[in-house]
């Protein structure tokens, strides 16, 4: 089959991540599979994934004359442009409910990320939190595939940076620094208020330094993070919305333990006192209180260590995630009825549409409400301001 996959980007992220071994692992199955992307990829920006250089790299403007059996959705934004693809099938792969990464002051553009939901297409999705979402809130059933390990690079034995020293605790947080909901900043300074002898941060974002830490690693090769993480002890992450996250399961095949939020998708695999440890979320406290508690507490450490391993050694390798995938695809593709280009050009122009209108009306009424002060504050002041500043504002008023 043609398979024609739609990214939002190409750079070091753990979704892409994800896309990438499926797509790769599909490639090596016989499937024809082509990515996607709104603008041009060049070959250098793969450096961190060196085997997706072998997938077919398209823009929709150059795509825009094939036809592909299946055209497979991964990021909300780009459903909306997914009619622009000519395909027999149309599969939606879930990877995080992406309202969730907005603000509530957002609202019309968290709605229209939830109205992806509710267009014609069968779903695969990576969490069980997330199928239970789409069954409980929109009555569509989904195909679960929990995310693989690359197990011969993530393990204990191997590589490291630096090795790890008894008696001291070297901390590892991960994410871009600028992305609100990954809360990159806060995790580092409640770091730095605990007894940790080391924090090292891991990140997707282009920077050499970041106030707080010791060590940065920016925008690393996927073969080369296992080396990271076999020299860090724990790994702290208190992002505020995940799908299933990846690092703190790879951190547990290299060795170490994880503390974590009570986010969304921890539960997949993180058992508190077993294996990591669990906070409510913002209960910064407690958060400096468990790393002071394995700064000072060896055997307790050894003991998460322990159980992240045997976490580890039950999890499933990417072989086999892809397998399902590949399955569960297939098993789409035949018992889906064909939806046409044309319904999901429709269906998806009207959801935009309503966007539309709703951020229209949003503004006209803040420009409404914003002319109704302006409106009352002249009439208080405009027997003490000059003539001209008078004008300028009833000009605003009446625009």
């Amino acid at each position: 089959m043609k398979w024609a996959i739609l990214l939002g980007s190409a750079a070091v992220g753990g979704g892409t991540y994800v896309i990438f071994e499926h797509a790769v692992k599909a490639r090596k199955k016989g499937e024809d599979v082509t990515i996607i992307t709104s603008e041009h990829v060049d070959e250098s920006e793969l450096y961190w994934y060196p085997e997706a250089r072998a997938l077919n790299w398209k823009t929709f403007d150059e795509a825009g004359d094939e036809e592909y059996d299946l055209v497979i959705n991964t990021w909300w934004r780009l459903v909306y442009e997914s009619y622009r693809i000519r395909g027999k099938k149309y599969l939606y792969f879930v990877q995080s409910i992406e309202s969730r990464f907005y603000g509530e002051e957002e609202k019309p553009l968290r709605q229209l990320a939830e109205a992806t939901y509710m267009l014609p297409m069968p779903v695969i999705t990576e969490a069980t939190w997330i199928q239970k979402y789409l069954r409980h809130n929109y009555l569509k059933e989904s195909i679960l595939v929990r995310n693989g390990i690359r197990k011969e690079s993530y393990c204990p034995e191997g590589n490291f940076v630096a090795a790890r020293e008894k008696g001291k605790l070297r901390v590892l947080v991960e994410g871009p620094v600028t992305v609100d909901f990954k809360n990159v900043p806060k995790t580092v300074r409640l770091c730095r208020q605990s007894r940790a002898d080391e924090i090292w941060l891991l990140t997707s974002s282009e920077i050499t330094s970041f106030e707080g830490v010791d060590r940065v690693f920016s925008k690393v090769p996927i073969f080369k993070t296992p080396e990271i993480y076999r020299s860090c002890d724990v790994i702290v992450k208190l992002s505020y919305v995940e799908g299933m996250f990846g690092p703190p399961l790879e951190m547990f095949h290299c060795g170490g333990t994880s503390i974590t939020y009570d986010v969304t998708g921890h539960d997949e695999y993180i058992v508190h006192g077993y294996n990591g440890l669990v906070v409510r979320r913002d209960d910064d406290e407690q958060v400096i209180r468990y790393i002071n508690q394995l700064k000072d507490d060896p055997e307790y450490l050894e003991k998460l260590k322990k159980g992240a391993l045997d976490t580890a050694r039950k999890w499933i390798n990417w072989e086999e995630s892809s397998e399902c995938f590949y399955h569960a695809v297939r098993k789409l593709w035949e018992s889906t009825t064909e939806v046409t280009q044309e319904r999901m050009e429709m269906e998806s122009k009207f959801h935009f549409q309503s966007y539309v209108i709703a951020e229209d009306y949003h503004n006209e009424l803040k420009i409404y409400q914003e002319k109704r002060i302006l409106k009352r504050i002249y009439y208080r002041v405009r027997d003490v301001v000059p003539k001209r500043v008078r004008q300028a504002v009833l000009k605003i008023i009446k625009g």
